[in-house]
Protein backbone atom coordinates (compact mmCIF):
# COMPACT_ATOMS: atom_id res chain seq x y z
CA UNK A 1 0.00 0.00 0.00
CA UNK A 2 1.30 3.45 -0.90
CA UNK A 3 0.18 6.61 0.87
CA UNK A 4 1.18 10.22 0.35
CA UNK A 5 1.76 12.48 3.33
CA UNK A 6 2.41 16.21 3.54
CA UNK A 7 4.54 17.54 6.38
CA UNK A 8 4.38 21.33 6.70
CA UNK A 9 7.39 22.86 8.41
CA UNK A 10 7.64 26.40 9.77
CA UNK A 11 11.36 26.47 8.98
CA UNK A 12 14.74 24.89 9.52
CA UNK A 13 15.00 22.15 12.11
CA UNK A 14 13.82 18.70 13.12
CA UNK A 15 10.06 18.14 12.97
CA UNK A 16 8.76 14.91 14.51
CA UNK A 17 5.92 13.10 12.77
CA UNK A 18 6.08 9.62 14.35
CA UNK A 19 2.42 9.78 15.38
CA UNK A 20 1.28 10.35 11.79
CA UNK A 21 3.21 7.31 10.54
CA UNK A 22 1.92 5.15 13.41
CA UNK A 23 -1.64 6.21 12.50
CA UNK A 24 -1.05 5.13 8.88
CA UNK A 25 0.24 1.73 10.06
CA UNK A 26 -2.82 1.23 12.28
CA UNK A 27 -5.24 2.31 9.53
CA UNK A 28 -3.58 -0.03 7.02
CA UNK A 29 -3.88 -2.97 9.42
CA UNK A 30 -0.28 -4.03 8.83
CA UNK A 31 0.73 -6.42 11.62
CA UNK A 32 4.18 -7.55 10.44
CA UNK A 33 6.08 -5.91 7.61
CA UNK A 34 8.00 -2.85 6.59
CA UNK A 35 7.27 0.86 6.48
CA UNK A 36 9.38 2.72 3.93
CA UNK A 37 9.42 6.52 3.88
CA UNK A 38 10.76 8.70 1.06
CA UNK A 39 10.88 12.51 1.02
CA UNK A 40 10.43 13.99 -2.46
CA UNK A 41 12.66 17.03 -1.96
CA UNK A 42 16.35 17.84 -2.33
CA UNK A 43 16.68 20.18 0.65
CA UNK A 44 15.00 18.11 3.35
CA UNK A 45 15.77 14.70 4.79
CA UNK A 46 14.48 12.00 7.13
CA UNK A 47 15.94 10.93 10.43
CA UNK A 48 15.29 8.51 13.28
CA UNK A 49 16.58 10.12 16.44
CA UNK A 50 15.98 10.58 20.16
CA UNK A 51 12.66 12.23 20.93
CA UNK A 52 13.01 12.69 24.70
CA UNK A 53 15.27 15.74 25.02
CA UNK A 54 14.73 18.79 22.76
CA UNK A 55 18.34 19.82 23.44
CA UNK A 56 19.42 16.90 21.25
CA UNK A 57 17.54 18.38 18.32
CA UNK A 58 19.08 21.83 18.81
CA UNK A 59 22.58 20.39 19.21
CA UNK A 60 22.26 18.28 16.06
CA UNK A 61 20.96 21.25 14.06
CA UNK A 62 23.75 23.55 15.33
CA UNK A 63 26.39 20.92 14.53
CA UNK A 64 25.17 20.44 10.95
CA UNK A 65 24.91 24.21 10.41
CA UNK A 66 28.53 24.56 11.56
CA UNK A 67 29.62 21.72 9.25
CA UNK A 68 27.71 23.08 6.21
CA UNK A 69 27.78 26.86 6.41
CA UNK A 70 25.92 29.39 4.31
CA UNK A 71 27.69 31.79 1.93
CA UNK A 72 30.66 29.53 1.28
CA UNK A 73 32.59 31.18 -1.58
CA UNK A 74 32.89 27.78 -3.31
CA UNK A 75 29.12 27.66 -3.96
CA UNK A 76 28.04 28.57 -7.48
CA UNK A 77 24.41 27.43 -7.07
CA UNK A 78 22.86 30.51 -5.43
CA UNK A 79 19.56 30.95 -7.29
CA UNK A 80 17.25 30.46 -4.31
CA UNK A 81 19.15 32.20 -1.52
CA UNK A 82 22.02 31.54 0.86
CA UNK A 83 20.39 28.48 2.45
CA UNK A 84 19.70 26.70 -0.86
CA UNK A 85 23.05 25.05 -1.61
CA UNK A 86 23.66 24.20 2.08
CA UNK A 87 20.19 22.57 2.07
CA UNK A 88 21.20 20.35 -0.86
CA UNK A 89 24.49 19.39 0.82
CA UNK A 90 22.75 18.57 4.11
CA UNK A 91 20.24 16.42 2.25
CA UNK A 92 23.09 14.60 0.46
CA UNK A 93 24.83 13.91 3.81
CA UNK A 94 21.72 12.60 5.53
CA UNK A 95 18.90 10.26 4.41
CA UNK A 96 16.00 10.84 2.04
CA UNK A 97 14.64 7.32 2.55
CA UNK A 98 14.06 5.28 5.74
CA UNK A 99 12.84 1.74 6.35
CA UNK A 100 11.27 0.84 9.68
CA UNK A 101 10.12 -2.67 10.57
CA UNK A 102 6.50 -3.10 11.66
CA UNK A 103 5.99 -5.63 14.44
CA UNK A 104 2.75 -6.38 16.25
CA UNK A 105 1.00 -3.63 14.32
CA UNK A 106 3.44 -0.93 15.46
CA UNK A 107 6.62 0.68 14.25
CA UNK A 108 9.51 -1.25 15.80
CA UNK A 109 11.20 1.88 17.13
CA UNK A 110 13.24 1.93 20.30
CA UNK A 111 11.96 3.54 23.50
CA UNK A 112 13.37 7.01 22.81
CA UNK A 113 13.26 6.97 19.00
CA UNK A 114 11.10 9.22 16.86
CA UNK A 115 10.78 9.82 13.11
CA UNK A 116 11.69 13.32 11.95
CA UNK A 117 11.60 15.38 8.81
CA UNK A 118 14.74 17.50 8.84
CA UNK A 119 14.00 20.78 7.12
CA UNK A 120 17.20 22.35 5.80
CA UNK A 121 15.73 25.62 4.47
CA UNK A 122 14.96 28.67 6.63
CA UNK A 123 11.52 29.27 5.14
CA UNK A 124 10.23 25.71 5.31
CA UNK A 125 7.03 24.74 3.57
CA UNK A 126 4.97 21.73 2.55
CA UNK A 127 7.16 18.64 2.10
CA UNK A 128 5.79 15.60 0.29
CA UNK A 129 6.49 12.07 1.52
CA UNK A 130 5.70 8.73 -0.04
CA UNK A 131 4.93 6.01 2.52
CA UNK A 132 4.96 2.35 1.48
CA UNK A 133 3.51 -0.18 3.88
CA UNK A 134 4.01 -3.83 3.06
CA UNK A 135 3.64 -7.18 4.75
Amino acid sequence: MIKHLTITTPGQGLHEFTDRIEALVRAAGVREGLCTLFVQHTSASLLIQENADPAMQRDLEHWLNRLVQENDPLYTHRNEGPDDMPGHIKSALTATCLSIPVSGGRLALGTWQGVYLWEHRHKGGARQLVVHLGE
